[in-house]
């Protein structure tokens, strides 16, 4: 599509993505207030959850960039007047990493975290300081067990929550994923691939904002577009390989995934994009990995329909 169609239609998905967030950000926070109960239960992203009101289209505006290499829960929002606390021992035998991230509500801005490579495994929980006020909690679990639960929680000391327990297969529905793609979702994510595309132009920190808007802290993001036919080749050093897991994942134009996969040698060579879409590269310390202060910086190339990214660390 020439320049001339694209960048209009862009405009227009992103003043359409920020109308339709913002109504679907009401109607979600009024379906919480009113289904109290609900805010007070782990919620495990899966089929079922989908199947629930509202799920898919919230998940499409709240945090569009679906992780398919974690299972994720979240819980909220619930009112804290100082602490949160959480079953540490729970948390370490469902999964050899993970990282939990306190938002406030309805903001969803990030308050603080905690990450499994920088806590002290002796303890049997942990408990987080807070503001009085409503808040809410993502958990990631990677390189989960085979029984695996989501943790106790208690607010300001008392009981909010018991653990839940979810199944190691509960990721298997992002096989299908792509079958919800209509044109309300490409209509929605239209804009991503054209500012991803023009992003020298239009200043890191708003791509950065527009693309990962809940990305999660101690996790290095390198993402950018494809265009049909291209190829992907990514070059690691050994260093960054023996260290930290590299996930990769790619998307179609609607933001739904197309295929992923961990990244375990130092030349990794994708499959050619089908149609126009995008990828992005999580990498996060492998379990119980010190982690170590320097950052991983990426170089991009393009010969013919391949880009070759080469990862280094800083």
């Amino acid at each position: 599509m020439t320049t001339i169609i694209e960048i209009p239609l862009a405009i227009l998905s992103f003043i359409f993505y920020k109308i339709i967030k913002f109504i679907i950000g009401i109607l979600y926070t009024i379906f919480l207030f009113i289904k109290k109960d609900k805010a007070s239960q782990w919620r495990v992203l899966s089929s079922e959850t989908l199947e629930t009101f509202l799920s898919l289209p919230v998940l499409m505006t709240k945090g569009p960039r679906w992780n398919t290499h974690a299972i994720i829960g979240t819980l909220g929002p619930f009112k804290v007047q100082e602490s949160i606390s959480l079953d540490l021992n729970i948390l370490k035998k469902s999964a050899q990493s993970w990282i939990v991230v306190v938002y406030n509500f309805p903001e969803y801005a990030t308050i603080t975290n905690l990450d499994s490579n920088k806590i002290d495994s002796q303890k049997d929980w942990i408990s987080i300081p807070v503001q009085s006020g409503l808040y809410s909690i993502g958990l990631r679990y990677y390189h989960w067990s085979d029984s695996l639960e989501l943790p106790t929680v208690k607010v300001d000391d008392q009981l909010l929550v018991k653990a839940t327990s979810i199944s190691p297969n509960v990721n298997y529905f992002y096989k299908n994923l792509i079958q919800n793609k209509n044109g309300f979702y490409l209509a929605l994510h239209y804009y991503i691939f054209t500012i991803l595309k023009y992003r020298k132009w239009l200043g890191e920190s708003f791509v950065r904002q527009e693309f990962l808007p809940v990305g999660a802290p101690d996790t290095e993001f390198i993402y950018g577009y494809l265009e049909k036919g291209e190829f992907l080749n990514i070059t690691s050093p050994a260093l960054l390989i023996n260290d930290y897991d590299i996930y990769f994942t790619r998307y179609d134009r609607s933001s739904l995934p197309l295929d992923w996969c961990q990244i375990k040698d130092e030349t990794h060579l994708t499959q050619p994009t089908e149609n126009n879409g995008y990828y992005l590269l999580r990498i996060r310390p492998k379990p119980l990995t010190e982690i170590k202060d320097f950052s991983i910086g990426s170089e991009l190339e393009q010969d013919d329909l391949i880009k070759k990214l080469k990862l280094s660390l800083i």
